[in-house]
């Protein structure tokens, strides 16, 4: 039978609710800078998530909302302009430490670091988002416990594509029988299912009526003892928070068929 090797985590929404008020603020940030009276707001954001990756974000907005927005420069090399001056607010935002890890993922990180198991990063995010929030909630040497950082445009589909997840398993020479993902979103789930990964959901505000339905396991977040999850869909035992065991029984039970 299959032996759970790895854990493979997505980033934004799951380690860390990094949209709404982290990644939104930021480009409002940069839209101010440039002059530009753009102000996303939380509900139309959660419009925007349908689509991934930041650059192409801002031209869905565009050409959504805004169709007559015609910059000199074309409207990919605007993209790119606004997408970095976001990546600065944001960035300076994580090092302030103002975007926290989500209940219960720095504990689940260790544990998995502390019995052996291999973790990886697969999320559509630019590499420096990951190690700045990495370091500013982990400490600097917690870059080094990820074995693979597959992040941004190191693909050349983001998500739902399987790509990244694909990339990631290439890298840490492992087979999708081996490892579970974390997920968020619908797009998430679709990418790492379609990668044929066992998939557990930690749903959040902008993805609790997102279609989860192909998780082995959907919960309102990691949880603590002290601070339980609530199981939306699949079989937590009598566990109240994610745990190394909960992680063995659900790949185990999936296993089998």
């Amino acid at each position: 039978m299959p032996q759970l090797t790895a854990l493979l985590f997505d980033v934004d929404g799951t380690l860390a609710d990094t949209e709404r008020d982290g990644h939104r603020p930021a480009f409002n940030k940069a839209f101010r800078e440039a002059g530009l009276d753009w102000d996303w707001s939380v509900e139309l954001y959660a419009d925007l998530l349908t689509v991934t990756g930041g650059k192409e974000r801002i031209r869905y907005f565009v050409e959504k909302y805004l169709p007559d927005f015609t910059p000199e420069e074309g409207i990919a090399e605007f993209a790119a302009r606004m997408h970095k001056r976001k990546t600065h607010f944001y960035l300076a935002m994580l090092q302030a430490g103002e975007i926290p890890l989500r209940v219960g993922a720095e504990r689940l990180i260790r544990e998995a670091r502390a019995a052996g198991l291999r973790l990886g990063i697969a999320t559509t995010t630019t590499p420096e988002n990951v190690t700045y929030l990495l370091k500013a909630t982990l400490g600097e040497e917690s870059i080094g416990w990820f074995e693979c950082i597959a992040a941004g445009d190191i693909v050349p589909k983001k998500k739902p594509a399987p790509d990244i997840y694909l990339y990631a398993m290439e890298m840490m020479g492992l087979r999708p029988d081996e490892c579970l993902a974390f997920e968020d979103s619908d797009n998430g789930i679709r990418s790492s299912t379609a990668a044929n990964l066992k998939t557990i959901v930690t749903i959040n505000d902008y993805t609790r009526d997102h279609d989860f339905s192909k998780a082995v396991l959907v919960v309102d977040q990691f949880g603590e003892a002290d601070a339980p999850f609530t199981v939306l869909s699949g079989d937590a035992g009598t566990n109240t928070y994610v745990t190394l065991d909960l992680l063995q029984q659900v790949f185990s039970q999936y296993a089998r068929f």
